[in-house]
């Protein structure tokens, strides 16, 4: 399977800007994310509930550049864009695709991440080829993700849930024909499930951002800038290297 490509834009922007956020302190830069979207967030480390990730990993280097500390937030992936803009989280680092619906509520950082969605099945289901096999298969998705809201056009039979990992099981129990998913995590699930297979189809190319509040206009050209700078001295590529196969 082709890899991901970054796709960032050469933003031209110079300088450090300070970061003002909501945390509790000047010194701490509150994220959001829902970690159940490996590699790019995931629960693990050696005390077993370390938050961790590609995205986890950018935003802790957003952060330094700002001379600030990271704190995580770990909720509900539907919950993220709420919590942002009540104030309870800084910005949004959890593999969220840049969608029109999205940007009606929120402001989204120069596009990090190029990824597509894929189908995963059981070994034994032959039935889905093309999009045109999707329709009226029961389709599992995490709840709030862009393969909850694609399914929706595809089949009638849709079900939701907060992990993509809950997702997996009622697959896996055959309670559901498939699982839509975006790329990289399912090929992270596919590796824990050698019983599932994953199955691409001719879905259109999505792209992650980062998510800040509307009013947030310099956060967002600091976080911009940080990216900027990672894609030109090679920190970029580094993370892509530490979590991506």
């Amino acid at each position: 399977m082709k890899k991901s490509v970054l796709v960032l834009a050469s933003l031209g922007l110079t300088g450090a800007l300070m970061l003002t956020g909501c945390g509790k302190s000047d010194d701490v830069l509150v994220v959001g994310t829902n970690a159940s979207f490996p590699p790019f967030e995931y629960v693990g480390g050696a005390s077993g509930d370390e938050i961790m990730g590609f995205d986890i990993d950018l935003a802790r280097q957003i952060a330094k550049d700002a001379g600030k500390t990271l704190k995580v937030e770990n909720m509900n992936f539907d919950s993220l864009i709420v919590a942002l803009n009540a104030g309870k989280v800084d910005f949004i680092a959890s593999g969220m695709t840049i969608t029109p619906e999205r940007q009606a509520s929120v402001n989204f950082s120069e596009p990090y991440y190029e990824a597509t969605q894929m189908v995963l099945v059981n070994k034994d289901n032959n039935s889905i080829n093309s999009l045109d096999d999707l329709k009226d298969k029961h389709i599992a998705v995490q709840l709030g993700s862009t393969g909850d809201i694609m399914a929706k056009s595809y089949s009638q039979q849709v079900t939701a849930f907060n992990s993509g990992f809950e997702a997996v099981m009622e697959l896996k129990n055959a309670k559901v024909d498939l699982v839509l998913f975006d790329s990289e995590p399912a090929i992270s699930f596919l590796e824990k499930n050698p019983q599932l297979k994953m199955v691409e189809l001719d879905f259109s190319p999505e792209f992650y951002g980062f998510a800040v509040a509307k009013d947030k206009v310099e956060l967002l050209n600091s976080i911009n800038t940080s990216l900027s700078t990672m894609k030109q001295n090679g920190g970029y590529d580094a993370i892509v290297n530490k979590h991506m196969k």
